[in-house]
């Protein structure tokens, strides 16, 4: 446990808990948040779960908290956490609606990224006070994970006169509310999803080729340089451009693409779709000069029609 987490527990204990909360879905993220929750000073009370790792996970994050069904979970929680799969949403709001499980007055938070509150309709129907909390982080489904929600943002969206209770409960979990406008819920996800879930796949890709090539440990080659450059990006976006592309190599780039075509063709795609943007961007902030840009974007050209460009690189050898 690290400090935050003492602090908050040594909290805990000073006054009564406040809301019971009941978990529906005990994946990786509804037992992590209720078992922040109960650190703030907070009853976890219920969990639905069917998977023995649901199971397994309530039992090691929330000892104690029975796994009943989700409209057990509702009938004993007075905050319930709505932690299923985004597509699973909808027709679970829309059922626990229809068979009356929703109280009024009662706080209902789904994790979801994509949706705002418009997807707890039926439940505002009902009565219900709905919640979007989304936090920003991949989960383990572990007690790391709790200390992790320290500093960790979230994607907040709800009704204007339930906005102040959605930013406590995030800063009661540790983490950073930033509210997000329902309209913006969509594009708010995709911008995170190029950000964490293309990069795990770029990693992965880069691991295949080096590891093709005989490389031991690729991860202890690769993380070094990926750790500098995630976090020079971090700080300077687009100014921490580097590598072929951006200096205008097309010569070396269009040896990377016949290398990827004939031995990984499986990250060609990604390389040329990436390399073009990658382009695109060090032109707009001056890092690519406009001479250099038209032989690369060329080369680039040239193989996304299924070809090789003019077939020369830009020192007039054959590529």
């Amino acid at each position: 446990m690290n400090a935050a987490s003492a602090s908050r527990t040594t909290e805990a204990h000073d006054r009564p808990a406040r809301l019971r909360v009941g978990v529906v879905g005990a994946g990786r993220v509804g037992p992590v948040l209720a078992a922040a929750l109960r650190l703030a000073g907070h009853q976890p009370v219920a969990a639905s779960g069917v998977s023995d790792a649901s199971r397994r996970r309530a039992d090691a994050l929330l000892p104690g908290v029975p796994l009943v069904t989700p409209d057990e979970v509702l009938a004993k929680a007075d905050l319930v956490l709505l932690t299923v799969p985004d597509d699973a949403l909808p027709p679970l709001v829309a059922g626990l609606a229809e068979t009356g499980a929703i109280r009024p007055g009662q706080l209902l938070a789904h994790t979801s990224g994509r949706h705002g509150v418009g997807v707890l309709r039926p439940a505002l129907r009902a009565g219900g006070l709905p919640l979007a909390l989304h936090p920003v982080m991949t989960f383990s489904g572990t007690s790391v994970d709790v200390q992790r929600l320290a500093g960790c943002s979230f994607g907040v969206t709800a009704p204007e006169e339930l906005r102040m209770a959605a930013e406590a409960l995030v800063i009661e979990m540790g983490g950073e509310p930033e509210w997000i406008e329902e309209r913006d819920r969509p594009l708010y996800h995709a911008a995170l999803a190029m950000g964490a879930n293309h990069l795990v796949t770029l990693v992965a890709q880069s691991l295949d080729v080096l590891r093709g090539l005989g490389v031991a440990a690729p991860d202890r080659m690769l993380g070094p340089l990926l750790g500098a450059a995630l976090d020079n990006a971090l700080r300077s976006g687009d100014a921490a451009l580097t590598g072929p592309v951006a200096r205008g190599d097309a010569g070396t780039v269009a040896a990377h693409v016949a290398e990827l075509r004939e031995h990984a063709p499986d990250a060609l795609a990604s390389y040329l779709a990436l390399a073009r943007t990658t382009a695109d961007r060090a032109l707009d902030h001056g890092l690519l000069r406009p001479e250099s840009a038209e032989a690369l974007l060329d080369v680039l050209a040239g193989d996304a029609e299924g070809g090789r460009g003019t077939g020369r690189g830009p020192d007039g050898a054959e590529r």
